[in-house]
């Protein structure tokens, strides 16, 4: 029997991991995946053999799906079975007023936040920065979306020419919020400008629930957002990829019980 190879491809990044006999996730590795071709994916995984499956979820451009696509066939004979948004999997209802509409890295991460049955808030930071706010009996109370820290960077850089002239010359030394310099400045606000938006959401959500939910960060631009965040949380680093795992265990357990 195979193994099963579970890829998260992201805008920027792609983070895989193998899927263990105990419906768990193993060492996770992670490369940016900018310019790639299939050749490129092909390289990085080339554990993979014909017996192998692939359980992925992405959020990626179209050319860059086409091409990891291409990559899984040449090394597995067939495509990769997609994880997509749904009204209800593995114990979590999505709350969506149309349900295919949540990004199904979101979804994904929902999966993995259900397996403590507790509240969860779920912060996945990335080129955009996601929060979902997940009830102990496995609801979906819904979310936000905003910039993440580069592209609020990028943003403000392209779109003010007298802040890009100055923030050119500067070499940035700080990381406080008050800073020295127009480059610093862009890129204090950047991140307390996450900090905020995530701390709002804590107390938004504890004001929803009644009590406070528990904190989980995931993403590949969350190690900024940790150093300044001043409230407890955890790091779930492949949150994505464990709530694949859940999916595969759930779909496994369904078909069993129709035999």
């Amino acid at each position: 029997m195979g193994r099963t190879l579970l890829v998260d491809l992201g805008n920027t990044r792609m983070k895989w991991a193998w899927l263990s006999s105990i419906w768990g996730v193993g060492r996770m590795q992670a490369a940016a995946h900018a310019g790639w071709q299939a050749k490129d994916f092909a390289r990085a995984l080339q554990a993979l053999r014909p017996t192998d499956r692939v359980m992925a979820v992405s959020v990626a451009a179209s050319g860059v799906q086409r091409a990891f696509v291409a990559a899984i066939r040449e090394r597995c004979g067939r495509a990769p079975q997609w994880l997509r948004s749904e009204q209800s999997a593995a114990g979590v209802r999505n709350g969506y007023r149309e349900p295919w509409r949540l990004g199904a890295d979101r979804w994904a991460a929902l999966l993995g936040a259900r397996s403590v049955q507790r509240d969860v808030l779920v912060v996945d930071v990335g080129t955009a920065v996601t929060i979902d706010l997940l009830g102990a009996g496995g609801r979906h109370l819904g979310g936000a979306i905003l910039a993440g820290e580069a592209l609020m960077v990028s943003s403000l850089l392209a779109g003010t020419g007298g802040i890009r002239r100055r923030a050119a010359r500067d070499r940035p030394r700080s990381r406080g919020l008050f800073a020295q310099s127009t480059r610093e400045a862009i890129e204090a606000g950047a991140q307390h400008a996450l900090r905020a938006s995530v701390e709002a959401a804590v107390v938004a959500a504890t004001h929803r629930l009644g009590r406070p939910p528990q904190l989980w960060l995931t993403g590949g631009g969350v190690t900024t957002l940790r150093r300044v965040l001043s409230i407890d949380h955890e790091w779930r680093p492949a949150l994505v990829l464990e709530g694949l795992a859940v999916f595969l265990h759930h779909e496994f357990a369904g078909g069993e019980r129709k035999t």
